[in-house]
């Protein structure tokens, strides 16, 4: 078994929300350079968004999907195993390669599993270096695709994740700026509550399987209640007076 302990490399690779063409150069190479490309996914027979987009620029032979529990919220133990049984295959990967990959969808530094895994691995192996490459990420897409102008001269821009809870987002979309919301399709109902209470529902805009086969992109106005996919976005633009440059 080589010695690769000191100079083992883990690179959180964002490849976008799914479209295989938002990959960027930088991505495409780091998968390219590294000895196995790690996938996470719930389940070993599941083909998931990462991997589908890795897919198009390296070998499947290359490719290991590890098991994460992606989904679980109610049983933090079961979580928790299933994290540190993910985290010690991949360590076992870093004391036999000398650099691996793991493609996570967006990017590796926006609500990513790569956080969890790259601090788990910290303590499993300490002496690996641990490098992100950056990716496009789900709102980035949404606003190409919908036209939605994300930020204008000073506005803010909040990013939340409904898993926090809808309050957070309710609180959000009452401030100023842009509002961008993520993981809120069980939370449907309770979002387009809030868009409506705080009479921003109007200029709002949903996506969910951006750049994939049933892609959806509608109005906000249009939400009815029902249940959404887990990664849908939101994009609820500033209040704008509609004067050019008048925010610089």
């Amino acid at each position: 078994m080589p010695d690769v302990m000191s100079s083992s490399r883990l690179v959180g690779v964002g490849v976008g929300p799914g479209d295989p063409e938002l990959v960027t150069v930088k991505g495409v190479n780091a998968l390219r350079a590294a000895d196995v490309v790690v996938v996470p996914v719930m389940d070993t027979g599941e083909v998931g968004r990462a991997e589908a987009t890795v897919v198009h620029y390296v070998p499947q032979e290359k490719i290991l999907r590890v098991v994460f529990a992606l989904n679980e919220r109610s049983d933090r133990s079961r979580r928790e195993a299933a994290w540190d049984a993910a985290g010690e295959q991949v360590a076992e990967l870093l004391r036999t390669h000398g650099s691996v990959a793991f493609a996570t969808i967006g990017d590796p530094n926006v609500y990513s599993t790569f956080t969890y895994l790259a601090h788990t691995i910290g303590e499993l192996v300490p002496d690996v270096v641990v490098e992100t490459v950056p990716g496009i990420t789900a709102m980035q897409d949404l606003a190409a695709r919908s036209g939605a102008v994300l930020t204008e001269g000073t506005e803010p821009l909040t990013l939340v994740p409904v898993t926090a809870g809808a309050a957070v987002l309710k609180d959000a979309l009452a401030g100023p700026g842009t509002v961008v919301a993520y993981k809120f399709g069980r939370q449907a109902a309770e979002v387009a509550e809030a868009l409506r209470e705080t009479g921003r529902i109007e200029d709002a805009v949903w996506g969910s399987a951006l750049g994939l086969d049933g892609e959806s992109i509608r109005s906000a106005a249009e939400l009815d209640g029902a249940a959404l996919p887990y990664l849908s976005t939101l994009i609820a633009p500033a209040r704008r007076d509609g004067s050019r440059g008048g925010k610089l």
